[in-house]
């Protein structure tokens, strides 16, 4: 079984009153996955990194950053397939 990466490779950005966001995040938590969370609306730096990713095209939270591919919405198999396809979970 291939040991989990100790790299933050993973990046959430999220908001407060977000539901998505917050099962996202446990979701993380439950696999083991160590992540960053960027929080758009208290942080204006992370709101703009965001931005800059996105190339303004912003349609809603939660968006991971996982080894520099985005995923828009809490879409678990996407989630999955990248945590695997880059050493963060076990295949």
């Amino acid at each position: 079984m291939k040991q989990a990466a100790t790299t933050t490779n993973v990046t959430v950005y999220s908001t407060p009153w977000c539901a998505f966001c917050k099962t996202e995040k446990q979701y993380l938590e439950h696999l083991g996955v160590t992540f960053i969370n960027r929080d758009i609306e208290t942080e204006p730096a992370a709101k703009a990194e965001l931005d800059g990713k996105l190339g303004g095209s912003f349609t809603g939270v939660p968006v991971t950053d996982i080894c520099g591919t985005l995923v828009t919405g809490f879409d678990r198999k996407k989630i999955d397939d990248l945590l695997r396809a880059n050493g963060l979970v076990a295949a």
